[in-house]
């Protein structure tokens, strides 16, 4: 019985991060192509996927601090979580690395 409760304890936790965010995809990569209409996005296997901006979308740095669009800029690294409508992917949250943002050195002891 205990074996069975356990199973099931461990099912569950392997299920729940895949419906964390609910049905969006996730793109993540490079900004290849940008417009005030779309994002191309380049992604680790080098496949360009397009992503739809609309008025709702928002746009976060990496530090989860709210930004705009003109934030953004090609090369930039982002995550886009993106709402399925039919062929097309839109842009729910638009989150990415700023572009002036590099480690902090390491000071000398």
């Amino acid at each position: 019985m205990i074996h069975r409760v356990i199973s099931l304890l461990f099912a569950l936790l392997l299920a729940v991060p895949v419906f964390a965010h609910g049905d969006k995809k996730h793109v993540i990569g490079t900004i290849e192509k940008l417009s005030a209409e779309a994002v191309v996005v380049k992604t680790k296997e080098g496949k360009s996927v397009e992503v739809k901006l609309a008025p709702s979308t928002t746009y976060v740095t990496s530090a989860d601090q709210p930004a705009k669009f003109t934030d953004l800029a090609l090369g930039q690294r982002v995550v886009i979580h993106a709402d399925p409508k039919g062929a097309d992917l839109i842009a729910a949250t638009v989150k990415f690395a700023n572009a002036g943002a590099a480690p902090a050195a390491a000071s000398p002891k």
